[in-house]
């Protein structure tokens, strides 16, 4: 049975940020009406079938471009030596790209911080690059054949496996070369295009900027690691914009870990799941706990977040947001003690 609901229930019905469902509103990605009283109101059956066939979308244009063909523009390089500057300014030249258009600030950012991972990170030998450039979008993909970046972050921070390696790089600041590198290109990246995906060993991390979400999927990936970065040029945006929401005076300082990255599934309960959560967090004066996506967490997971953590690093604030009613009540209880 059809059910109306307004955009506050619709959030905690979806996990979705309610600024996110506006904005998926405003473009017509999910369907509302008016009620009698002027209200906005949705119906569940059908928010959740648009926000499906949208999932499906994504799915299928994992690790390819969506109605692209062949690049307007590819090579490969050696690696060794290889100056990403250089690189750029040969794609520029060569595909006329108009840097004071609406990507021309982001996309330079983007590319050069995912080519000099490459170039520093990697250990390997070639990295292909293709780029596409069309009225919508400019898109570019960036393949070397290194070891991949999960296994080098799982070497380098002692981790299980691949996931939780995609969920260090989701904190900012994680870094295995900490003396040459911030560990902040790939987090602002992730944040600055509409579309980011960073695929290697089997795994894929999907960040859609659009929908406000991200995730952890399998991956045809086993060889080296692929970047993929599309950006909408009929948008306007700034990467200082970007830089603000996550910084003070120039300072990188908040953070926003997606709690649905450490684990594959919904329910998180114990100590150790907290504790490799907030590895790192140390780092930051504002963390932004986000929660979307999780259905329940356990009294365990609560208390060593928000009170022993908390008591350790007392320079740092923690913000939980993105609660359903469930996760709400049960940290709401967790601060009461």
């Amino acid at each position: 049975m059809s059910k109306s609901v307004r955009i506050g229930e619709l959030s905690e019905l979806t996990g979705l940020h309610i600024n996110t469902l506006r904005n998926l509103t405003a473009k017509g990605v999910i369907p509302s009406t008016r009620s009698v009283g002027g209200q906005r109101v949705f119906d569940v059956n059908e928010v959740e079938r648009a926000l499906a066939g949208r999932k499906r979308l994504r799915r299928k244009s994992e690790n390819k471009p969506v109605a692209i063909s062949n690049p307007d523009w590819t090579k490969s390089f050696p690696i060794s030596g290889l100056q990403e500057d250089l690189v750029w300014a040969e794609i520029c030249r060569d595909l006329r790209l108009d840097l004071k258009s609406n990507p021309g600030e982001v996309m330079p950012y983007a590319f050069n911080e995912m080519l000099n991972n490459a170039i520093d990170h990697s250990r390997g030998k070639i990295v292909v690059i293709e780029f596409w450039v069309d009225s919508k979008n400019w898109s570019c993909a960036i393949h070397d054949d290194g070891e991949g970046v999960f296994k080098t972050v799982m070497r380098g921070f002692q981790l299980n496996n691949f996931f939780e390696a995609v969920a260090e790089l989701s904190k900012g600041k994680r870094t295995t070369a900490p003396k040459n590198h911030s560990g902040e290109g790939i987090f602002f990246t992730s944040k600055s295009v509409d579309e980011f995906q960073l695929s290697s060993n089997g795994v894929t991390w999907i960040v859609d900027n659009d929908l406000g979400d991200q995730t952890v999927a399998e991956s045809s990936h086993d060889l080296g690691t692929r970047v993929w970065l599309n950006l909408d040029v009929t948008k306007v945006r700034s990467m200082e914009k970007i830089f603000r929401e996550f910084s003070i005076d120039h300072n990188f300082i908040r953070s926003r870990p997606s709690i649905k990255l450490f684990e594959l599934g919904t329910t998180f309960v114990s100590r150790s799941e907290a504790k490799r959560l907030m590895a790192g967090m140390e780092k930051f004066q504002e963390v932004e706990i986000d929660f979307k996506g999780v259905q329940s967490v356990g009294q365990g997971f609560v208390d060593e977040v928000f009170r022993v953590w908390s008591n350790a690093n007392s320079n740092t604030s923690l913000i939980p947001i993105n609660m359903n009613s469930a996760v709400k009540f049960m940290v709401e209880r967790g601060l009461e003690h």
